[in-house]
């Protein structure tokens, strides 16, 4: 019984601190939550006919793509072990950094699908938002 008690005690007064702590004005209290991972910060896109595309390339990259090929997504971390298999750093794993891609191979892997990555439709990416994000991706080629 003592020991439930003291138990109680103590959650009450660790609930109390850092409800203190955050009161503190300077921000969020040390050990507070982690900063948002890269697919959290997606790009916002522009409202309007997904058909005939506003956005560029890079935006539209970060909004559809991120969240697999970001720093610590799922394509970002497989596509990594390959590039270091093949000699290249690891930063190569990051298909923004890539040089190699064209812009065609862009649009044959997002509509057919590689390894892990399943297929896009043109509900998940319409054919102007991909011409975007593979003529980014491809840096022109």
């Amino acid at each position: 019984m003592t020991l439930m008690a003291v138990g109680v005690l103590m959650t009450t007064y660790d609930l109390g601190t850092r409800d203190a702590r955050a009161a503190q004005p300077g921000g969020a209290p040390a050990g507070g939550p982690p900063p948002p991972s890269a697919y959290g910060m997606r790009a916002q896109m522009a409202p309007g006919d997904r058909q005939h595309n506003a956005n560029s390339g890079e935006a539209l990259f970060s909004n559809r793509c991120g969240a697999c090929h970001f720093d610590w997504g799922m394509g970002t971390n497989l596509i990594t072990k390959q590039q270091v298999m093949m000699g290249n750093p690891p930063a190569m794993g990051l298909i923004a950094n890539r040089d190699d891609l064209t812009a065609d191979y862009v649009k044959a892997v997002v509509r057919m699908g590689k390894g892990a990555m399943p297929r896009q439709t043109r509900v998940d990416i319409t054919d102007s938002e991909l011409e975007a994000v593979a003529a980014y991706l491809g840096k022109g080629k």
